[in-house]
């Protein structure tokens, strides 16, 4: 199976994520210069850093629910919404936030070093994606004896592979690409449409991105998230928005934001197809949290 390795993103991560999503970048970490004040971000408009061909999250159109979340936090701030576009693979946080071009990414998985995360707004995991009448319909879990010699697809190196290789699924998978710009190359939409024309029975995205494609044009096709692995690595993250190192005061207004607007957030990612689980990853997210 072709390697590679996925730190969220979402984006994934977030991307392919993600991914990811969801997905954290190989890029050169923050230094001491770049540890400024909120001086750096602008008072004139709401600056995101953003792919431009990254649906269902963001994209030029400004179609994806990332862009609806940053359309209402630059409503929110009384700001126009400016966008630095950049394609979210190597080299994007130093092409954009790093180089003040920018000043927030909307999705961004929590607990990496080269952004200060901001309070996460959602958490959501992997999703298992089978035709929904077929009889892979009911499986929840990668141990289930049912996917046992079935032809999986997954990204190369994300953390649902290690599941996989420990319950023998692995010899049959197809890997797809991991870090690919999305202008030229669409790993997740190829998955999809393998699992459309019966090249694989089962494919394995990060939710945030996989499970909207299913809502937007494959209704035939059923999302699980993949919630009960008994084991690391972990199928579920926590999604944040990314800011510069040491940008406390643009962090602690956003978080204030991000509270403040959080049932619109998820109406935006809910209506989108979104799987909203629970901080802990144990279960789908109750309309109370």
């Amino acid at each position: 199976m072709r390697s590679g390795m996925l730190k969220n993103r979402a984006s994934a991560v977030t991307s392919v994520g993600a991914a990811v999503s969801v997905l954290v970048l190989a890029v050169v970490r923050i230094g001491p210069a770049m540890a400024q004040t909120s001086d750096l971000v602008s008072k004139t408009a709401f600056r995101v850093c953003a792919d431009p061909a990254n649906l269902p999250m963001s994209d030029r159109s400004g179609a994806g629910y990332e862009n609806k979340i940053a359309e209402l936090m630059a409503s929110k701030l009384g700001l126009p919404l400016d966008y630095t576009w950049y394609p979210m693979a190597t080299g994007f946080i130093r092409k954009t936030l790093q180089a003040n071009a920018c000043d927030v990414v909307i999705g961004y998985a929590q607990g990496d070093e080269l952004v200060l995360n901001t309070n996460h707004y959602y958490t959501s995991a992997y999703v298992l994606i089978v035709p929904s009448s077929g009889p892979l319909s009911g499986v929840t879990k990668l141990s289930d004896p049912l996917l046992r010699d079935k032809r999986i697809g997954v990204i190369a190196g994300t953390p649902p592979a290690t599941h996989m290789a420990r319950n023998g699924l692995l010899p049959k998978a197809r890997p797809y690409h991991l870090m690919v710009d999305r202008r030229y190359e669409d790993p997740a939409d190829e998955m999809l449409a393998d699992l459309k024309s019966g090249a694989i029975d089962a494919a394995i995205l990060w939710g945030p991105i996989g499970a909207p494609l299913v809502k937007a044009s494959h209704p035939d096709l059923k999302v699980t998230p993949l919630l009960s692995e008994p084991a690391l690595p972990k199928l579920f993250y926590r999604i944040t928005m990314g800011v510069r190192q040491g940008e406390k005061v643009w962090e602690r207004k956003l978080n204030s934001l991000i509270r403040r607007n959080q049932p619109e957030i998820n109406a935006i990612l809910t209506e989108a197809g979104v799987p909203l689980v629970n901080d802990m990853g144990t279960g789908p997210l109750k309309a109370s949290q």
